[in-house]
């Protein structure tokens, strides 16, 4: 549609348009921002260009320090400093400058480029301008630069989130670890356990999950258009450029990758993509899990002083963190799949589909650290109803036909006689039927068990017939 054409269609609405009010397009910067906010520091736009600088300044520093060319020499304490300054002084101011350059150049890295050599004739390095971006394709720098910040998104601010989210688990595990509950396999009444043992059975699969990604390399190239230091050692045949690479690369923290084409191969971001996405899959469920127990009443919700649970239905108080944060993790699994998927190809030597991928990973992971957040706040706002779960083992005596016919197989194998079919005779006691605690407890008696395990069972309760729930749950709630 012409442009015309759009400001007419606008303008006889009578509506201001609202885009011209710089109003976020999407949650993360709208609604949800104080969540994800520091993720800013680290994967936005803004921090991709300092990060960009801190990459250029740092191989500014390196070549000079190495002297890989003739003429050059150490730079002294006070120019580092000044160079590295650039970096740490980074903000709005230098975001628009860095911006209007970038509208002359068309051209994002070639606009850091220029925004650090204006810099140096102020610091006594107008003679070093052209060590700046040296034997440099756009993909070094890069590359490196979102190493650097995925791997400070994912260490400073990911992680913790997702450890305090597992923590607030983990403390709910530990204080229901001894709460008998009655289990249900495929939705229906099975052998009892705790409310804590389930719990801890998502602490330990999330807190894999966390190992993996904490183990996680970040690699990093600075090897040139294709990969194969061409430009370098034409300029500086005598240097020995992969070590220089290498040593560079773990100066910035990260792990050398030595073969690329013009690009990093990115299967690290897959990686570690695919373990944040399988850590969202498990808290997921999670979440299903606990909606459930909170329909069911096993867990009752702490009102929120002045909060509306539903706006016509006044007793209610909707589970809002959990359902916000299934939404969120869907969303995140989704894009951090299409990441791992996208970033792990590339046609040739070079194609631009992970430039514009990249761009999103703030958003994936973003939508993750939001569900992080509801999760740590609804675990918070839940109680466990104790009463409601003594009640539900109440009225499924059947559930001991398990224990019952297992018993009698043991017996049988101690040469009891009468044990024959225990398994179709508890099927034809308890399916089907409700079976109270007289019933079962004539039923055993009717069995002629030998005295021992007769007593056993007669002793036994559907919230004591727990088996080692609890013991699993208090040595298992950490992980």
């Amino acid at each position: 549609m012409p442009e015309s054409v759009s400001d007419a269609s606008v303008a006889s609405t009578g509506r201001v348009r609202l885009a011209d009010a710089n109003i976020p397009l999407g949650p993360l910067d709208g609604r949800y921002r104080a969540a994800v906010a520091d993720l800013s520091d680290h994967l936005s736009e803004a921090a991709l260009n300092r990060n960009r600088i801190h990459v250029e300044i740092e191989w500014f520093i390196h070549l000079a320090d190495h002297q890989v060319l003739p003429g050059l020499s150490p730079l002294t304490d006070e120019q580092r400093a000044g160079l590295r300054a650039i970096v740490t002084d980074f903000g709005p101011a230098e975001v628009t400058e860095l911006a209007e350059i970038e509208a002359v150049t068309v051209h994002d890295v070639k606009a850091v480029e220029y925004f650090i050599g204006n810099r140096l004739e102020g610091l006594g390095l107008g003679a070093l301008k052209p060590l700046v971006h040296f034997a440099c394709t756009s993909e070094d720098i890069n590359n490196l630069s979102y190493a650097v910040g995925i791997r400070d998104a994912v260490q400073q601010v990911w992680l913790p989130a997702a450890r305090k989210a597992v923590g607030a688990i983990a403390a709910a595990a530990r204080a229901a670890a001894d709460t008998p509950m009655l289990s249900r396999t495929h939705g229906q009444p099975a052998t009892p356990s705790t409310l804590g043992k389930e719990l801890a059975v998502f602490v330990h699969r999330l807190n894999r999950q966390l190992a993996r990604v904490e183990s996680q390399q970040y690699l990093g190239k600075i090897n040139g258009a294709t990969g194969t230091y061409a430009a370098h050692t034409v300029a500086a045949p005598d240097a020995d450029w992969p070590e220089v690479a290498r040593t560079f690369v773990e100066h910035l923290g990260l792990t050398f990758n030595p073969l690329t084409t013009q690009i990093e191969s990115h299967d690290w971001q897959g990686e570690l993509y695919a373990d944040i996405a399988r850590f969202n899959t498990i808290l997921h469920g999670y979440c299903v899990d606990v909606w459930s127990y909170i329909s069911i009443g096993y867990f009752a919700q702490i009102p929120v002083a002045g909060a509306t649970g539903s706006s016509t239905m006044p007793h209610k108080v909707n589970p809002i963190r959990f359902e916000n944060a299934e939404a969120n993790l869907e969303l995140s699994t989704a894009l951090l799949n299409s990441l791992g998927a996208t970033l792990v190809e590339s046609r040739w030597q070079r194609d631009l589909t992970d430039s514009t991928s990249q761009r999103n990973i703030g958003v994936a992971l973003g939508h993750s650290a939001l569900a992080l957040s509801n999760v740590t706040k609804g675990m918070g706002q839940l109680q466990v109803a104790a009463g409601v779960l003594a009640e539900d083992l109440n009225t499924n005596w059947e559930v001991l036909g398990e224990a019952i016919q297992t018993v009698m197989r043991a017996e049988a194998l101690n040469g009891v006689p009468g044990m024959d079919n225990p398994y179709e005779r508890l099927k034809e006691l308890t399916r089907g039927h409700r079976v109270d605690a007289e019933r079962m407890r004539e039923f055993v008696g009717s069995l002629g068990l030998s005295e021992a395990a007769e007593q056993r069972l007669l002793a036994l309760t559907p919230d004591t017939y727990t088996g080692l729930a609890a013991r699993l749950a208090h040595e298992h709630a950490d992980g």
